[in-house]
């Protein structure tokens, strides 16, 4: 019987944190309008949207790293990682107006996945197998 210790999740905290960016990201084009009129027109500022990007790249980076040194020692988290900031990145700052829209909402939802990977990786480790 495997007993585990439930800290705090990083794995969860990096899906819920990366499926809002990709929820804040997706919606925010529809929304622009009516945000100021609901009180919430901060939302639609870029330092929030690179605030979101930024936790989530932390959280990732932290998350994976240290569950691919210390117990599964597989990359695949970490390539699903890259990829969602790749699309993210290549959204935000490729100037092409008609991608951002869909890669950025596109690499929170990859980001979130490999936390996914991550947490179903790390449940198939052995409770000993942390160095």
């Amino acid at each position: 019987m495997k007993l585990r210790s439930y800290k705090i999740n990083l794995d969860r905290i990096g899906i819920t944190a990366s499926t809002l960016c990709a929820i804040h990201c997706a919606a925010l084009p529809f929304l622009i309008t009516v945000l100021p009129m609901w009180g919430m027109g901060f939302l639609a500022n870029e330092a929030v949207e690179i605030t979101m990007i930024a936790v989530s790249l932390i959280i990732g980076v932290w998350s994976l790293s240290a569950a691919y040194r210390k117990q599964h020692r597989r990359i695949m988290p970490i390539l699903v990682l890259i990829l969602g900031f790749a699309c993210i990145a290549f959204g935000h700052f490729s100037g092409i107006e008609v991608l951002e829209p869909i890669l950025i909402p596109l690499g929170g939802f990859t980001i979130a996945i490999a936390h996914y990977i991550n947490l179903r990786m790390l449940k198939s480790c052995p409770i000993d197998y942390q160095h």
